[in-house]
């Protein structure tokens, strides 16, 4: 004879208060998991701000202080009174001509220096970032954008200089006299060869990153919809790399207008502004006027607060492509 098997016994009720347990993760995470986040340690304002004194220390002592006593010497006179006239130098036909020298040589070794830098970008690309022909092209590069003055000069003055080796060559092979002319070297559009020198590099230093924030996969994709190469290039990634290049671009046309060491052992008299500065601390040339160095000082602060404002804006914009 059979026997009918029991039924199942009902579930226990939960008791009255108490939770029935959840089938959540919560509840399988093991205790050294848990315990691994562990509490945010919260730093003191004032230790993080401490440790910012030294460079503060350097910046109100070495360019603080002395851009306000540059600039600010525009406005006194002789007697040391303070007076508005001193501007008047800004109407003088020789600081005019200074300035636009000096933008001139700016702009033409940004842009020269700006268009060489983004081809040797867009090749250094195609190389693996940590790569030795990589690593060695970014290290000279540092290296080379920060090298100028009397070095920068001497180099150059012993290539293509009057008697430099390139010029020598040049005449004995191909009887061609660069400097027949006058010595193309020392005057202002010859400032142009050595401040290619630095400016290529610093280029390349600016720039590369925003190479390297344009993904691969943008050109697989708009190769996938149909997309050609060129079409890639003129839709995508030229848009992408525009706000990065002309904010390089604008910090290269700062940079080269700023320059006074490599131009001053080159160049003996005025032309461009920092040369005219120097000649106007040795020898006041206008008459009438005083403190002439410190209103030039003045413009060229304008000129810089406008060029690296406009940069800011643009490289705020290049940052988002390369989050």
């Amino acid at each position: 004879m059979t026997t009918a098997s029991a039924p199942a016994a009902p579930p226990a009720p939960a008791s009255a208060g108490v939770d029935a347990p959840r089938s959540d993760t919560s509840t399988t995470t093991p205790p050294s998991a848990r315990g691994a986040v562990g509490p945010r340690v919260r730093r003191r304002p004032g230790l993080a701000w401490l440790g910012l004194l030294p460079f503060s220390v350097y910046v109100v002592l070495f360019l603080a202080v002395p851009a306000v006593v540059a600039v600010g010497s525009g406005f006194f006179d002789a007697a040391g009174r303070p007076t508005l006239a001193n501007l008047a130098a800004f109407t003088d036909p020789s600081i005019l001509r200074a300035f636009g020298a000096s933008a001139a040589l700016s702009a033409v070794s940004a842009v020269i220096g700006a268009v060489v830098g983004a081809v040797v970008c867009w090749a250094l690309s195609a190389l693996r970032p940590d790569g030795l022909v990589r690593s060695m092209i970014d290290s000279v590069a540092s290296v080379l954008a920060q090298f100028g003055g009397v070095m920068l000069a001497f180099a150059f003055i012993a290539t293509i200089g009057a008697q430099g080796l390139v010029t020598t060559w040049l005449i004995t092979t191909f009887h061609w006299d660069i400097n027949a002319n006058g010595a193309f070297l020392y005057t202002v559009p010859g400032l142009v060869i050595p401040y290619l020198y630095f400016q290529v590099p610093l280029m390349v230093l600016t720039f590369m990153p925003a190479f390297e924030g344009v993904k691969a996969q943008w050109g697989e994709a708009a190769a996938t919809l149909g997309a050609s190469r060129a079409t890639y290039w003129r839709r995508i990634a030229l848009p992408v790399l525009a706000p990065a290049f002309w904010g390089s671009l604008l910090l290269l046309f700062a940079n080269g207008f700023s320059s006074f060491a490599t131009a001053a052992a080159l160049i003996s008299q005025g032309g461009i502004v920092p040369l005219t500065i120097r000649q106007q601390l040795t020898s006041e040339t206008i008459i009438g006027l005083q403190n002439v160095a410190g209103v030039l000082a003045l413009g060229m602060v304008v000129v810089m607060a406008v060029v690296m404002g406009a940069y800011a804006l643009l490289q705020r914009r290049a940052a988002r492509w390369q989050r």
